[in-house]
């Protein structure tokens, strides 16, 4: 099992969840972030434009079976990708186990409903 954060975009954010759809991914955790980088952001406040070296970005984070890792990596890119900087970073690591709790399965079958 893997598990896939990528941090993107706010804008980009229902393009790389439809694009989790597509690719048959149903669960996934999201969360606003805020973070620093090289670039800096334009931010208008009370008609004023400010310069911001916050960046505000959302952070979708997942777990999926290994066969599945690739296909999610690659939907996540394609659909966050603009091509200017900071559009953001894909994280990927190795998952030891998991467990349903309601009934106490274990391992890549508990990321999923069997059919």
């Amino acid at each position: 099992m893997k598990k896939i954060e990528a941090v993107i975009r706010v804008s980009k954010f229902e393009d790389v969840k439809q694009a989790l759809y597509d690719v048959d991914i149903h669960w996934f955790s999201y969360w606003d972030i805020t973070g620093l980088g090289r670039s800096t952001e334009e931010q208008i406040v009370r008609g004023q434009v400010f310069q911001s070296s916050y960046i505000q970005r959302r952070m979708v984070s997942v777990v999926v079976r290994d066969l599945n890792a690739e296909k999610t990596v690659k939907a996540i890119m394609s659909a966050a990708k603009t091509g200017e900087p900071g559009d953001g970073k894909i994280f990927v690591w190795d998952i030891e186990n998991s467990y349903r709790i309601r009934n106490e399965e274990e391992g890549p079958e508990a990321l999923y409903i069997k059919e």
